[in-house]
């Protein structure tokens, strides 16, 4: 049951603040420079069952093992310019362990030749009640939380105030197929290999469309560490987030979000949604990568946990609420690498329009799940009693681990 619950209240959020983000992205005009950006991702926890670490995953952590952190890779090429049929190569470096070179193609076509919309998974309105908490300490303050009544919102509506605004910087671009006359990407229908585990991106990297110029740059950055954390209840009936620091974070955002069988359909009567700023900001760009200096305006403001921060109280009222399907996320945010031709010059008086430019961003995040051996034990005393290992291929999927199971395709 917990899995549908979660489910249910997953979907309708990323939905809402992919909606969210969507309409900012969409202003962008298709002028400029042609631009290529490339985000390098490393997951850990949960994260990785569902990002590629498949059923071995699923059953190590079945075991009391950790998942094997997964890395990962997403490339998106745009230009003002149009060449039929469009396509792009990114020749990289032996170690990454993709080849020669991928290829980068546009997105696919409907039956009618138009170009399919990126557009958010359609998802079904959740039911019940929001209970929106935030900030770390034992306690929640005074005010919170904040309840939003689903029942209450037109259809598609979004409550205001509810996801963080796009930060307003100008180096934060974005490539989309709405602001770009020609788009490519990889992975596509034609190419979804994973990388190996031990991939690297450090060394010389070429870009070759047949729609634009070619762009060549060397990388010294590569895939972040994968985070480690741990969650442990407190006496107070709060629970203790922690974690072992990065070396290149430039911040850390927490988040959970939890949910109460309505006992209708496995519809959640009552939807819990924590974060660790201090002030309200959920979803939006949180979930994205962020530059440098969006995390250092993010920090300044309160929204971001500054990169020597090691530990976060999750408050008692938030474990409490969320019953017994609650789901903690740690995102690291990492470094960035700019490249441009000609190069930006040294005076920022003087003109510059660059024919390309490109930008390689990088974080690491990791998800925890109460209950599971090797996933942080949130919500369970030292005392508890062991929850027994489940066996594969149950006909129904119970509890937390449930979870793992169906995503392995285990249990039904």
């Amino acid at each position: 049951m917990a899995r549908k619950i979660l489910g249910a209240a997953l979907m309708g959020l990323a939905a809402a603040s992919a909606l969210v983000s969507a309409s900012a992205l969409s202003q962008a005009g298709s002028a400029g420079p042609v631009r290529y950006a490339m985000d390098a991702a490393t997951m850990s926890g949960l994260g990785a069952m569902g990002s590629g670490g498949g059923l071995g995953a699923v059953l190590g952590m079945m075991r009391g093992g950790r998942p094997q952190a997964v890395r990962m890779l997403s490339l998106h090429h745009g230009a003002p310019t149009t060449a039929p049929p469009p396509q792009a190569d990114h020749f990289m470096p032996a170690t990454a362990g993709l080849g020669t070179s991928v290829r980068l193609l546009p997105p696919q076509r409907s039956k009618g030749g138009a170009r399919e919309p990126e557009a958010p998974p359609r998802f079904e309105r959740p039911s019940g009640r929001l209970l929106l908490f935030w900030g770390c300490g034992a306690r929640a303050p005074a005010g919170q939380p904040v309840v939003i009544d689903f029942s209450r919102l037109a259809a598609g509506e979004v409550p205001p105030g509810l996801f963080v605004a796009p930060i307003d910087l100008p180096d934060d671009w974005q490539v989309t197929s709405a602001n770009s006359r020609t788009y490519t990407t990889w992975p596509n229908r034609e190419d979804m290999k994973q990388l190996p585990a031990n991939a690297s991106l450090v060394g010389a990297h070429r870009i070759a469309a047949n729609y634009a110029r070619e762009i060549n740059f060397t990388l010294a950055d590569d895939f972040m560490p994968p985070l480690e954390a741990t969650a442990s209840p407190l006496a107070s009936g709060a629970s203790m987030l922690a974690w072992k620091g990065l070396d290149k974070a430039t911040g850390y955002y927490a988040w959970a979000i939890g949910a109460k069988d309505g006992g209708r359909r496995g519809a959640p009567s009552e939807m819990v949604w924590w974060a660790s700023s201090k002030q309200q900001a959920f979803g939006g760009p949180l979930w994205d990568w962020i530059s440098p200096a969006g995390v250092r305006k993010l920090i300044a403001a309160g929204t971001v946990m500054p990169p020597e921060q090691r530990d976060c109280t999750i408050p008692a009222e938030v474990i409490k609420a969320a019953g017994e399907a609650l789901m903690v996320n740690l995102q690291a945010y990492g470094p960035q690498a700019d490249f441009a031709y000609p190069p930006r010059p040294a005076d920022a008086r003087k003109a510059w329009k660059p024919e390309w430019i490109a930008r390689v961003r990088f974080r690491s995040s990791t998800m925890l799940l109460p209950g599971m051996a090797g996933m942080g034990g949130l919500g369970a005393a030292e005392d508890d009693e062991p929850v027994p290992e489940a066996r594969p291929r149950k006909p129904k999927c119970k509890g937390l681990k449930g979870l793992a199971e169906r995503a392995a395709g285990l249990c039904e």
